[in-house]
């Protein structure tokens, strides 16, 4: 059964892997992680969960003291569908055998051509673009524009529709001149969808993607079964040896992300925080100290084990463990191939899921703000400093404990036949010590 699963699910993850497109996507939203990462500690700086902590900075910098953080935070999060697009774009140019840097901002272009720059004030129009259609409602538009985009221009250049310059001429103008005719038929390409779109009902290609894309998908992909079913498979793929995440988050990073962005401005606004699953939730509240929440089997480790195999990996893992990283853990116990410690490992993060999406629904823990932690950030320190609320690392601390007692009889049963493997390798030693006498 096992070598059956693994021949089918083996291919399986290896082509939605290295899938192109998936790949891009996973690869341009890890481009600007680093930036909504470090843009999120201006934007927890200036909105500390501690009661008193603006008034307090407010009293001694005045009112300017919210504005100076707010203006780095800003700088990404107004523009995250534009950036997205960009990036996007270059991951997948770069993939393409492009030059990424032209496929890059010939998306970004584009999607600049498809934002509308005319807003109605009273009866009067004005000539502005509204952040609203640069930020995270604009990643589902930007993501279909940097895959088109590339696309296009990849068709012109694989038809060899560039002009050449003569020998000599300098690489960087060369360069440009390739890049002309393939850049002027993207252009051309969404100049007319522009106007396609202009005499629709629509209006626009936001409104249209907005209405019969992105609002169906982000109220499917945030809901409690998509996140269930999230957990369940990175997990498994786990068992097989195959970074799970790396799959899971190429079909659900884009949802997450737009749900993330959306609590995001909500908790800059202090309005009421919209969505329980998002990408915090899912770092912060479903798995501690890695894949499979194994935290919990490296404290039953040091709480139980005699095993002197386990107990020397509990001492190498502790320390990664805490801080997420658990891959001494997963091929070193190992929990690849092992029937044994499976179970635990995928029961933990989907209870988790479970328990942590219905204490956040009906108000009794507080949801992810969408600031976005370090996914090192250890555990009952990242759950405060996730929803502003006690109340996070509390859950945190509950469900640790839950997963505690899940990976106990696992792990003592596994304790049991390392130490029956021990004993038995110390007797064979034995004999052959004898015999030799």
């Amino acid at each position: 059964m096992q070598k059956k699963l693994e021949k089918f699910l083996m291919p399986l993850a290896a082509k939605l892997g290295n899938n192109v497109v998936l790949r891009s996507l996973r690869d341009g939203f890890l481009i600007i992680t680093p930036l909504i990462i470090v843009t999120s500690v201006f934007l927890l700086i200036g909105n500390f969960p501690i009661p008193g902590w603006t008034e307090f900075w407010t009293k001694i910098f005045g009112s300017q003291f919210l504005e100076w953080f707010s203006a780095v935070s800003n700088a990404v999060f107004s523009f995250t569908g534009i950036l997205a697009s960009l990036a996007i774009a270059y991951a997948y140019g770069k993939n393409r055998g492009l030059n990424p840097i032209h496929a890059g901002f010939v998306s970004l272009i584009s999607f600049l051509i498809l934002t509308p720059t005319v807003v109605k004030v009273g009866k009067q129009s004005i000539s502005a673009i509204q952040l609203q259609f640069l930020g995270a409602n604009g990643i589902f538009l930007g993501i279909i524009i940097a895959l088109i985009s590339v696309e296009i221009y990849r068709f012109a250049v694989k038809k060899h529709w560039t002009i050449k310059m003569p020998d000599g001429v300098p690489p960087a103008v060369s360069q440009s001149f390739d890049a002309l005719i393939p850049s002027g038929l993207v252009i051309l390409f969404f100049f007319l969808v522009r106007i396609m779109f202009s005499i629709s009902p629509f209006q626009t290609a936001y409104n249209f993607i907005y209405t019969v894309l992105q609002s169906p998908l982000k109220h499917v992909g945030i809901s409690l079964p998509s996140a269930l079913l999230y957990n369940f498979l990175a997990s498994f793929f786990w068992f097989f040896g195959i970074n799970g995440p790396t799959i899971t988050n190429s079909v659900w990073q884009p949802i997450f992300f737009v749900a993330t962005q959306d609590n995001l401005k909500a908790f800059q606004d202090h309005t009421t925080l919209p969505h329980v699953f998002n990408q915090p939730f899912i770092d912060i509240f479903t798995t501690y100290g890695g894949g499979g929440s194994t935290l919990a089997l490296l404290i039953v480790v040091f709480l139980v084990c005699k095993s002197k195999r386990i107990k020397e990996l509990g001492k190498l893992a502790i320390l990664p463990g805490i801080f997420g990283i658990n891959e001494p853990v997963i091929f070193g116990l190992p929990i690849v191939l092992n029937p044994i410690i499976v179970i635990p490992f995928i029961i933990c993060p989907v209870l988790n899921t479970l328990i942590s999406g219905i204490a956040m629904q009906i108000g009794l823990v507080a949801k992810t703000t969408g600031v976005l932690l370090p996914w090192t950030t250890p555990p009952i320190i990242s759950g405060w400093l996730a929803t502003g609320s006690w109340t996070g690392s509390a859950l945190q601390i509950v469900e640790l404990a839950l997963n505690i007692l899940i990976y106990y009889p696992f792990v003592k049963m596994l304790d049991k036949q390392y130490l029956a493997d021990e004993k038995k390798t110390m007797e064979d030693d034995l004999d052959i010590d004898f015999s030799e006498v």
